[in-house]
């Protein structure tokens, strides 16, 4: 029978509510600054500087060579090494961004995909030397593959085997980290890239669900794998939709979980979600704007239950942050917990009749999402046949015409626009890097690094990374013999892609999809 909304409880199935019953009045949401810039010890100042301003987590941006996995002495990386994060090549360069911080008590999430094995296993081999053991390491990695091949495309590897070593992560961190998320399933990205709300709330639970069955059939339980995936979102401007949004994943995954994982513990029906407020809202005109589209977007993901939220600065939609502007990012998360007495109520929004609607609709919306990837094939095939890539452009495609044609409003561009002398000047923009000196500098250390270590151990560690994977073998416990032996990421995936090939995105038909 199915519960009638006045019988919902906070901190109850299915969790519309919120998965605790006292919420934010037990515990306030982690503040998560994503953070990454040029060097590895600027990125340690900036992590650093963000703790010491009340930031409560960490969120760690790394460069596109390091996703991509290629070095820094890699001609592919020209022009990009600490561009859009920190360069991570080496467990070593890892060691010196985290410096001083106390990982076992400040936990570390990592925006990492295709690359993401390597990463952890740097992560774990930093914090062993810093005698932080796997049980006490907590924090997430991104490790959502199957949203790289429809949205962010920052991918190396094919689909499937990306997938399979996605699983390989998930499966060892559920067996040796008890405090470590392997997976943050994201459907932020997809929004990113275009998706509407209940495409993003239906593919993100879709892709939950393939990672779930995916580690169950590595002989893991349902009760073992779900409590362990996180859930990542984008917080729109949308206040009341967005609000909504996140009350129905929550009831959605809940419901799912318990009937198609077979899920039988309260811990694995509640979902736990990360909430970034919405990079493609922002604007490079009348950038003082911004701070007010963050602070709507930040209070929905609070009206909605976020576990953890990062808040953009006004000036991240042309660079990284400078600190100032990231400050007030982080200070405008402080405001909404500590001074508007939002922190003091348990889903204020309930029992609304514009959010109860908008729960209800999205709800049903996102299950037929997830209808559509099962008809599709599951959710590894959907993104293999281009189903969710041509799902998401559709989206876009209309929001790109609803905004040109100022049916959406976009106040300082499409509506109230003023004269183009507002634009941030390209010229004037920082480039968010180091410079070239920095890179040059990235690239000689990594040949110092390369010089300097045992290269039997490496040569041993990389052979046992390509014989586990050529095998189908779990890849984690060589690639964290590889991180301590001090191989770089390049080496890691270029053996990788030398063993399963490169991905190439197929051409993608177009067409009208529905659910």
């Amino acid at each position: 029978m199915p519960m009638e909304r006045d019988e919902e409880r906070p901190g109850e199935f299915p969790y519309t509510r919120g998965i605790h019953p006292g919420m934010y009045r037990e515990r306030l949401w982690t503040m998560r600054q994503y953070a990454g810039f040029g060097t590895a010890r600027e990125t340690n100042r900036r992590l650093k500087r963000l703790l010491a301003q009340g930031q409560t987590g960490l969120s760690l941006a790394f460069d596109l060579p390091t996703q991509l996995g290629i070095d820094p002495d890699d001609a592919r990386a020209a022009g990009e090494v600490g561009r859009a994060g920190v360069s991570v090549a080496t467990a070593a360069d890892l060691d010196a961004v985290l410096k001083g911080i106390p990982l076992g008590s400040v936990g570390l999430s990592m925006t990492a995909n295709a690359t993401a094995p390597a990463l952890f296993a740097f992560a774990a081999a930093t914090a062993g030397r810093a005698g932080v053991g796997a049980d006490a390491l907590r924090g997430t990695v991104q490790n959502d593959v199957l949203k790289e091949y429809a949205a962010r495309n920052l991918y190396l590897l094919p689909p499937a085997p990306s997938m399979r070593m996605a699983v390989d992560l998930i499966e060892f961190g559920c067996r040796f980290f008890p405090r470590w998320h392997p997976v943050s399933v994201s459907g932020y990205h997809l929004r990113e890239a275009g998706a509407d709300a209940g495409q993003e709330i239906g593919f993100a639970v879709a892709n939950g669900l393939a990672y779930a069955t995916a580690a169950m059939r590595r002989g893991l339980s349902a009760d073992e794998v779900a409590p362990r995936l996180s859930f990542f979102f984008s917080a729109g401007c949308d206040l009341l939709e967005e609000a909504a949004k996140f009350r129905a994943a929550r009831r959605l995954w809940a419901k799912l979980a318990r009937a198609r994982l077979g899920a039988g513990r309260p811990e694995s029906w509640r979902m736990k979600f990360h909430a970034q407020t919405a990079g493609s809202a922002l604007t490079a005109v009348e950038t003082d704007n911004n701070v007010v589209r963050v602070t709507l977007q930040a209070l929905a993901a609070v009206l909605g239950g976020a576990q953890s939220l990062h808040a953009n600065a006004k000036d991240e939609a042309w660079r990284l942050p400078t600190p100032a502007s990231a400050a007030l990012a982080l200070r405008t998360q402080q405001i909404l917990a500590f001074e508007s007495g939002l922190a003091g109520h348990i889903d204020p929004l309930g029992g609304a009749h514009a959010v109860e609607e908008a729960t209800d609709r999205l709800e049903a919306e996102a299950l037929r999402w997830v209808d559509a990837v099962d008809r599709a094939g599951g959710a590894l095939v959907a993104v293999e046949s281009g189903f969710v890539q041509s799902t998401v452009r559709e989206a876009a495609y209309r929001e790109y015409v609803a905004a040109e044609s100022g049916e959406r409003a976009i106040v300082g561009v499409n509506r109230f626009a003023g004269d183009a002398a507002r634009h941030v000047a390209a010229a004037d923009r920082p480039r968010g890097r180091s410079g070239d000196a920095e890179e040059a500098r990235a690239a000689e250390a990594v040949r110092r690094h390369r010089a300097a270590r045992s290269e039997a151990d490496a040569g041993r560690t990389l052979a046992a990374v390509l014989d586990a994977a050529e095998r189908g073998a779990n890849v984690m416990p060589a690639m964290l013999d590889a991180a301590n032996a001090g191989c770089t990421v390049g080496e890691i995936y270029g053996a990788l892609a030398r063993l399963f090939g490169e991905y190439r995105e197929p051409v993608i038909p177009e067409g009208r999809i529905a659910p």
